[in-house]
């Protein structure tokens, strides 16, 4: 696939393969209906949502497989501030979990959900995937989901995540941070947090289809500008991110994150699909985050829906994009500290 390159962002030539433009055409006439139709003329019930999730959460683990040989080990530990719910996910040939900490570089990751669904269980071939592409065993965290728990208690877990494994004995420059969709609003999160606290950042960032406004307005305005997404229609998603939002207003420090150039950020890769009505989210953390100094790479995708990077069956650039993302994660390294096991 050719490349080019304009102001700092990196764009595929064409139109995206002949197989993921026929997935998204069939998704935009039979999936995208669903949703609008789903919502009600009082939006979306709350009960109806807690009841979808174990049905949509196995369509998910079904439709993003899991490589052979992959281990992965549960983790439900009590800390002081609460609960630290999650899995350890290799599949680099090496243990899941490695043995020493203080040696040893992993991936910290925060799945999408629209802070209503999904899981670690969800997302494992991802991670999974990422890897088996950067050598890395991965934390990926389970964090509360509304409409059982509101703003911000996922912003809450995914911090105390973070500390947990600081605790664990790994460094801040041992970490790299990755997130997609609603994860990526709380890596931002974490990292202001983190600035805040005087904590030390990770040392890379990667970001797929991030979330950048939970008021979800950018997003509408995009798709009333004629973005038309296969899966996601914008006015349902923002009725459904309120589940978790409630009488959270848009100016909270942590619902629209400020990030600033008194803050150390780490170099991130982001990567978004061209038919994403979440576009304009995307290219708001970037130029915010070269606003406030940090060194970023904006992957635009053409073809490509909502993290098309979980579902290769569907999309054969959802290996492409892993391969650019694992390349960054492993850059963003160097050799200073060894993987758990030897790169493949």
């Amino acid at each position: 696939m050719s490349v080019r390159t304009t102001d700092q962002q990196w764009r595929p030539r064409g139109a995206g393969s002949l197989r993921s433009r026929a997935v998204n055409g069939y998704l935009a006439r039979v999936a995208h209906p669903l949703m609008v139709a789903g919502m009600g003329r009082s939006g979306p019930s709350p009960r109806l949502i807690s009841a979808m999730r174990p049905g949509v959460n196995r369509t998910l683990v079904a439709m993003s497989p899991v490589p052979a040989g992959t281990r992965a080990e549960r983790v439900h530990q009590f800390v002081s501030s609460g609960q630290v719910r999650g899995e350890w996910v290799g599949a680099h040939g090496g243990p899941a979990r490695p043995d020493r900490p203080a040696e040893t570089r992993i991936l910290y990751y925060l799945h999408g959900s629209g802070y209503v669904v999904c899981s670690a269980r969800t997302h494992r071939g991802l991670v999974a995937r990422l890897s088996r592409q950067t050598g890395l065993s991965a934390f990926s965290l389970d964090y509360r989901l509304g409409p059982e728990y509101r703003f911000p208690s996922a912003g809450d877990d995914a911090i105390r995540g973070y500390h947990w494994l600081l605790a664990q004995g790994y460094r801040p420059e041992q970490i790299v941070v990755g997130g997609d969709s609603a994860g990526g609003h709380l890596a931002l999160d974490l990292l202001a947090d983190n600035h805040r606290r005087g904590v030390g950042q990770p040392r890379g960032l990667v970001l797929f289809s991030p979330l950048y406004d939970p008021t979800f307005d950018l997003a509408v305005a995009n798709q009333l500008r004629g973005t038309r997404d296969p899966v996601i229609d914008a006015v349902s998603a923002q009725r459904i991110l309120q589940l978790y939002t409630g009488s959270a207003t848009p100016d909270h420090p942590r619902m629209r994150i400020s990030l600033d150039e008194a803050m150390t950020l780490p170099p991130t890769l982001i990567q978004v699909g061209g038919l994403e009505v979440m576009g304009d989210d995307a290219r708001a953390i970037a130029r915010v985050m070269r606003a406030a100094g940090a060194d970023v790479r904006l992957q635009e995708w053409p073809g490509q829906g909502h993290v098309f990077q979980m579902f290769p069956r569907l999309a054969p650039e959802s290996r492409m994009a892993l391969r650019e993302a694992g390349d960054f994660l492993r850059d963003a390294f160097g050799s200073s500290v060894p993987f758990s096991t030897p790169p493949r």
